[in-house]
């Protein structure tokens, strides 16, 4: 499904929250899909399964999957709705990143093709003007 990198300084449990987010964002996994159980993945990735459990956990709690007991974890059909504090917060990153890549001399068009290649890879598309 994905491969971690062990001697990154970024904490194992992080970097599967991060993957499985980009498969849902690229919908790769699909609403209500089933993720791998956490014996299963923890088998495929040899990693730790409380570490799995961590990851799914706090996937739950940012509302991209849910739990059925019994059943398993599945993506949610709320990580597609907007989150505004998430929002509110990623906008404020983005001015920031934004003013420090002007400032640095990055052009308005070079950035205006930035958001065009990553609306593609992502399967936004956008609508040009």
């Amino acid at each position: 499904m994905f491969e971690l990198d062990v001697r990154s300084r970024k904490p194992i449990y992080e970097q599967l929250i991060d993957k499985i987010k980009e498969l849902i964002i690229n919908e790769v996994l699909e609403v209500d899909e089933k993720l791998p159980s956490v014996r299963i993945l923890a088998q495929q990735l040899t990693i730790n399964p409380n570490t799995i459990q961590k990851a799914y956990r706090e996937l739950e709690r940012q509302e991209y999957i849910y739990s059925i007991k019994g059943k398993g974890s599945f993506v949610s059909a709320s990580a597609k709705e907007v989150n505004t504090e998430k929002l509110t917060k990623v906008k404020q990153e983005l001015k920031k990143y934004l003013a420090e890549a002007l400032y640095l001399g990055l052009t308005r068009e070079e950035i205006y093709e930035l958001v065009r290649e990553i609306e593609q890879s992502i399967g936004g598309g956008g609508q040009d003007d």
